[in-house]
């Protein structure tokens, strides 16, 4: 694609009008222009209504933005200290739209016209989402929004970013560019008494590739050598589609340790990282990995040379002066490349192997960069245990939940992998299938509570500091544009998508847990009554809760000393010496609580397998107190026990279960390993293997379409220009900037070929549109969604209204751990609509179908149509659904 002698200018000169009240993620559900229309003329010497400035009414205001393209708009004439006097911080979060100018230059001594449109790249930095429209003199048409970079994500890449109408090729071209500048606490922090100060960087480029397929060296995955051998299998090589569809063929090694894992196509303007496997036989002393890629398109074939430096250095106990962590990899979901850093323990087990401490780390910290360094080595060092530092997938990813902690334990179970292939480390391993003592701080410190919380048989200990409870008490959500319009019912079923979130709800599961947690009292950034909150909650519970709470007193967010005082490192060590004795306490008496059963462990061997009404929590109260193994449900179908987990002198007493007894033979107590598992029909338990279970549904929430045991695959109808492709190829280019999850894009014929077999791949499926594949999905009748005409139909009503989107999960058409997720739009506003809502950041409230009408772009989710959460077996469920 050439593009040469093309140029771009992005004025300086910007109008602003806001601000409006807003909540965090509120942005996903109204338009981001609001409240323009900017398909119509538009008017500066116009005033909108707003709640946050005297009079009621807001305006225009101008801004200019500096060189490099950083805009700092705050509104001074604001009360904001009025504001927040009685309503903290939600009073300062606020929505403000952004209006420039773009213009394109056609090459200035060509003598024939250009063959190629040009493409631009867009950087938006800390902006939620922006839109290049024809000016104001030109033919208006549908806006398509990309998402900005609102994290500031390192070693993300730009927006490529199609014009909507072909620029002049004989004199410059005007466009305008719209932005969503979104001020949120957790991005920008609290002001103290400033008025809030939205910064925001954007800066556009001509796209002026020398190749159809490039390599992105910052997408590049590899691991250190030690010793000469590789501290993990997985390699990963960026490359990028400039123009075309390309497929890595074959890989031409250096030296015969590499082979491609699987071949990758990607798609125009889509960036993968292609996947290679590292197989060693002997030791090798080198610097970097060469080796040469061959990727072929419809049309031509060529090759690509690559050269990843690695780090060579001694055996962890022979590295004086050495840095001690190691930087091992491992493929995420079956074929992600994926690193992550460990610190060695100082001596080689001694007897029972000890768990690793698994350290969480903060909003914003990029773990594989030298300058953030820091993380681990604020981790004190142990004796006999490793200190495992997981990416989450990015600096941000996903709060911890979902593939961020998909990865957290994946690092655990690669580790494991990493020094048992090596009979020189396996003195230095840890165990298969290990517990493993969790810390974090910030929001990794909210990740450890989650973790801690929804696998309490897998952590021996917990160290949460300076995380905060959920994200709606972090900043609140009285100043919610969409509450003014929305049905209270249909809300209630909205934010049903973020109890699985709520730590709050789930520290009942923490009752034996050690648990030491550490707050600064000076914290700016976390406020400390989140901790103090938390360990209130717990005690509440369990007044015997093994929870200690330390506050120092006049400390900030984070402090060199957070995890240096003689007492976490006193708790640190005890408790993973205690973790392998057999006297572990248990209580008589607990609660396990779960939301979502496919995303939840066991409590002391108990285990929900099933909701009665998914969508609402389950506890199961368990009291061994009185003669009997007592157990009392709330919205349980299913559960199991792993008899071998109950106390020795609580075995082969009968179970009392919601007041039906049941007595088990003295043959089926002798079972090796035993798991019995109770399913509730009619009202009664009946007891049955473990085996005989059903697996639970994977559903709950659209957010769990990105918790998938394989790469995504993204399905589209044709692989020629259309809005459903571009819909695709910014929902893959959101997939890698804010998780680095990987996306295969196919086509309706490809998927309907393949969709049975192995190379469909494992994972979960995104259909953008209502195409043949489409179709043929949801002729299986597996929900209330059926395909009729060119529209679909909810029980019994066609949803062809314009603007209309709906979003909803289906089974998987032949894998029943995996699901499939549409993206539906009746027309191009209404897919721009549906794009918008897909779970690019946590807390987003959209549960496992939704339904959203043009009304959004206004009053938000007050849009909303219909939302639901689906039965078991994905049936319609009455109790969780409003249509």
């Amino acid at each position: 694609m050439d593009s040469k002698g093309w140029s771009v200018s992005l004025s300086r000169d910007w109008d602003v009008l806001g601000p409006f009240p807003i909540h965090a993620r509120e942005q996903h559900f109204l338009s981001p222009s609001f409240p323009l229309d900017i398909t119509a003329p538009i008017d500066l010497n116009a005033t909108y209504p707003s709640a946050y400035a005297d009079g009621g009414f807001v305006g225009w205001s101008k801004f200019r933005s500096e060189e490099g393209g950083n805009l700092q708009i705050s509104f001074p004439d604001i009360r904001w200290e009025s504001l927040r006097a009685t309503e903290g911080w939600a009073a300062l979060q606020h929505h403000s739209v952004l209006r420039s100018t773009i213009t394109v230059y056609p090459p200035s001594h060509s003598t024939s016209p250009p063959a190629n449109v040009p493409r631009l790249l867009v950087n938006l930095i800390q902006g939620s989402f922006f839109t290049v429209v024809p000016s104001s003199s030109q033919n208006p048409s549908v806006p398509e929004w990309h998402a900005g970079n609102i994290y500031a994500l390192g070693q993300s890449p730009p927006n490529a970013v199609s014009l909507p109408v072909p620029p002049n090729t004989d004199s410059p071209t005007t466009y305008d560019i719209f932005m969503s500048g979104d001020y949120e606490i957790r991005l920008f922090g609290d002001p103290r008494g400033d008025a809030p100060k939205l910064s925001i960087t954007v800066t556009v480029d001509i796209e002026e590739p020398e190749h159809a397929i490039v390599r992105d060296s910052s997408h590049d995955v590899s691991c250190d050598f030690v010793d000469g051998w590789a501290f993990g299998d997985a390699v990963g090589v960026g490359l990028l589609s400039v123009d075309g569809w390309w497929t890595v063929k074959d890989i031409t090694p250096a030296h015969e340790l590499l082979g491609l894992l699987r071949e990758t196509r990607i798609a125009p303007c889509q960036r993968r990282i292609v996947p290679i496997k590292l197989t060693q036989t002997q030791p090798i002393d080198i610097d970097e990995l060469q080796f040469t890629l061959t990727i072929v398109s419809p049309e031509s074939l060529t090759s690509v040379d690559v050269a990843i430096p690695v780090r060579n250095r001694a055996h962890w106990s022979l590295a004086d002066g050495e840095s001690d962590s190691i930087k091992a990899s491992y493929f995420f979901a079956t074929s992600a490349p994926t690193a992550f850093v460990v610190a060695p323990p100082n001596k080689p087990n001694a007897g029972a192997i000890l768990p690793p401490i698994l350290a969480l780390h903060g909003a914003g910290v990029e773990i594989l960069e030298p300058e953030h360094d820091f993380w681990i080595r604020a981790i004190p060092r142990q004796e006999h245990s490793w200190i495992i530092t997981p990416t989450g997938r990015t600096a941000w990813g996903m709060d911890w939940h979902g593939p961020s902690a998909q990865d957290a334990w994946g690092t655990v179970d690669a580790l494991y992998r990493i020094l048992d292939g090596r009979e020189t480390w396996k003195q230095w391993r840890i165990a298969l299938e290990t517990k493993v003592l969790l810390m974090g701080h910030s929001n990794g410190g909210q990740g450890a509570w989650y973790l801690a919380a929804r696998y309490p048989d897998r952590v021996v200990a917990v160290v949460p500091a300076a995380g905060y409870i959920k994200s709606q008490s972090y900043v609140s959500w009285v100043q919610s544009r969409s509450a003014h319009y929305i049905d209270p019912s249909l809300r209630a079923i909205l934010d049903s998508s973020l109890t699985p979130d709520d730590n709050d709800l789930f520290l009942t599961n923490l009752a034996d847990t050690p648990v030491l947690a550490i707050h600064g009292g000076d914290d700016e950034n976390v406020p400390v009554w989140h901790t103090r909150e938390a360990v209130s909650v717990l005690k509440t519970w369990s007044p015997l809760a093994n929870v200690t709470y330390r506050e120092d007193p006049g400390e900030p967010h984070w402090y060199e000393s957070l995890f240096a005082s003689e007492q976490v490192k006193s708790f640190v060590s005890s408790s993973l010496e205690k973790s392998t004795a057999d006297d572990t306490t248990v209580s008589r008496s607990f609660t396990l609580t779960v939301s979502v059963p496919s995303e939840s462990g066991s409590l002391h061997g108990w285990s929900i397998h099933s909701l009665t009404i998914p969508g609402r929590l389950g506890r199961l109260a368990v009291d061994m107190r009185k003669g009997a193994i007592h157990a009392r449900t709330k919205n349980v179908k299913a559960f199991s026990i792993r008899l071998g987990a109950l106390p020795v002198n609580e075995r082969e007493k009968p179970f009392v279960l919601d007041g039906q007894t049941i007595e088990l033979d003295e043959g089926t107590w002798n079972v090796g390993n035993f798991s019995l598992a109770m399913s509730q029909e009619n009202g009664e338990w009946t007891p049955y293997a473990h085996s005989a279970i059903s697996q639970t549904s994977p559903s709950g929430r659209i957010a769990n379409v990105l918790s998938s045991i394989g790469p995504l695959t993204i399905v589209v109808p044709t692989q020629g220009p259309s809005t459903e492709l571009s819909a695709a190829l910014r929902l893959a280019h959101n997939l890698n900037v804010y998780y680095r999850l990987d996306a295969d894009i196919i086509n309706d014929e490809e998927a309907l070929d393949t969709f049975g077999e192995a190379s469909f791949g494992l994972g979960n499926v995104i259909v953008v549109g209502l195409g043949k594949f489409a179709r043929s999905v949801l002729l299986q009748g597996k929900t209330a969604f059926r395909a009729q005409e060119h529209t679909l139909e909810l029980r019994g009503r066609l949803l062809n209204e314009p603007s209309i989107a709906a979003l909803f999960l289906h089974p998987h058409p032949s894998r029943t751990t995996s699901s499939v997720l549409f993206i539906y739009g009746v027309d191009v506003a209404g897919l721009e609509r549906g794009l918008r809502l897909f779970p690019i950041r946590t807390g987003i409230t959209v549960p496992d179908w939704v339904v959203v009408g043009s009304q959004a772009d206004e009053q938000g989710s007050g849009g909303v149509e219909g939302a639901g959460v689906w039965g078991n077996d994905w049936s319609w469920s009455e109790a969780m659904s409003a249509f």
